[in-house]
């Protein structure tokens, strides 16, 4: 695993999201960019990290945040996620895992005595010219917004 490090310019990728859209990097010019890496949509852990993104989402804004959640999951499965839990923002469905790669958050997992290949929960915060801020790899689900912002 080749993880991306604060300095690093953020790779320009394109993928679609949950609705079928073209979404890119360069969509963002300008603005400061969360990007959060989760292993899938609709699990515990990673709906208690979206609904706390969700619940500051007005924080991000004000701040002149926006948000982007990205896992392998299938655009059926993004938009089913977003229906449950009202999630304000787009999840990108990287099925082909283009993304995931160039992040570098793709790799080796243990869980409960397995181990396996998967998406490491990692967040980037990109600022506005591009250039990854901040890296956060050891993400409390439920005190993500914290992390983030500082608050």
């Amino acid at each position: 695993m080749n993880t991306l490090k604060a300095g690093d310019k953020a790779p320009n990728f394109e993928a679609l999201d949950n609705a079928g859209n073209t979404i890119k990097l360069t969509d963002y010019a300008g603005k400061k960019l969360v990007v959060f890496f989760y292993p899938k949509a609709s699990t515990p852990g990673c709906t208690m990290q979206a609904c706390n993104l969700r619940d500051n989402y007005q924080s991000f804004l004000a701040k002149g945040y926006d948000v982007l959640g990205v896992s392998a999951d299938s655009a059926k499965r993004q938009q089913n996620f977003i229906d449950k839990k009202e999630l304000p923002f787009p999840l990108l469905a990287d099925e082909s895992k283009e993304v995931i790669n160039a992040f570098g958050v793709w790799g080796t997992k243990k869980f409960m005595g397995k181990v396996y290949d998967g998406i490491h929960r990692i967040t980037f915060v990109i600022d506005e010219k591009g250039i990854i801020e901040e890296v956060i790899d050891k993400v409390k689900t439920k005190a993500h917004t914290a992390q983030i912002l500082g608050e």
